[in-house]
């Protein structure tokens, strides 16, 4: 790591905690003063800002946290990586206004072209797997693949082939997890693109409707007693 704003977050961010503050706006706070897009440390390369605009806010949390993993409980920190379920609640806002307005703004951007939508595609391929069990069509295989044609008019191999050409990365037979958030990313610029407004809309709501279903459930689950 050999970017000065980076250095200076992660002085920050001990020096906060240090002093009392809560960790998780500390780390917020910390998150804010990070400049760098991508990193290889640690042996493992990190990639925060997707397209150069959509920023995967929980990439830079979990990299900063292991400067200071000796200063937070471990099932706080659990609950943030992987469930996204913050240690205290924040005013509305503050969230915001702790990153930064441009970090905010980039966060936004993966939100709706990163998260977003996978649960639209999650969502359609329910759709096709629903209407497949009652015409009693089988073919699982090819489920993932009509609902990839629903949402962008090419099956998903397709897809990935053209984004790759576009990138002009290789072609493999597997696909990292950076890489698939690229891809993601890339296809909602390509739904744009090629939907209409009304048809865009449409796909929205859908995602919105199945993104407030799954944090009913995990509202129901996170209120059950161990």
């Amino acid at each position: 790591m050999s970017n000065t704003s980076d250095t200076q977050a992660i002085q920050c961010l001990k020096e906060s905690i240090a002093a009392g503050k809560h960790w998780y706006v500390s780390l917020l706070e910390a998150i804010k003063l990070w400049a760098s897009t991508e990193e290889n440390y640690n042996e493992r390369h990190y990639c925060y800002l997707i397209d150069n605009e959509a920023f995967d806010w929980h990439v830079l949390a979990e990299r900063l946290c292991e400067e200071i993993s000796g200063f937070i409980p471990d099932k706080e920190l659990v609950e943030l990586l992987f469930f996204d379920q913050p240690p205290i609640e924040l005013p509305e806002g503050e969230f915001k206004k702790l990153i930064g307005n441009a970090k905010y703004q980039a966060y936004l951007n993966y939100l709706y072209g990163v998260l977003m939508e996978e649960i639209l595609i999650l969502a359609v391929t329910e759709e096709v797997r629903k209407r497949r069990s009652v015409l009693s069509l089988n073919e699982d295989n090819s489920i993932v693949d009509e609902a990839y044609r629903r949402i962008y008019g090419a099956a998903q191999l397709e897809l990935v082939n053209l984004f790759r050409k576009e990138k002009n990365y290789p072609r493999r037979k597997s696909m990292s997890l950076g890489e698939f958030k690229e891809f993601i990313y890339w296809l909602f610029k390509q739904r744009l693109k090629r939907c209409d407004k009304s048809r865009v809309a449409s796909d929205t709501k859908k995602a919105l409707l199945k993104l407030r279903f799954y944090m009913k459930l995990k509202n129901r689950k996170a209120s059950q007693p161990l």
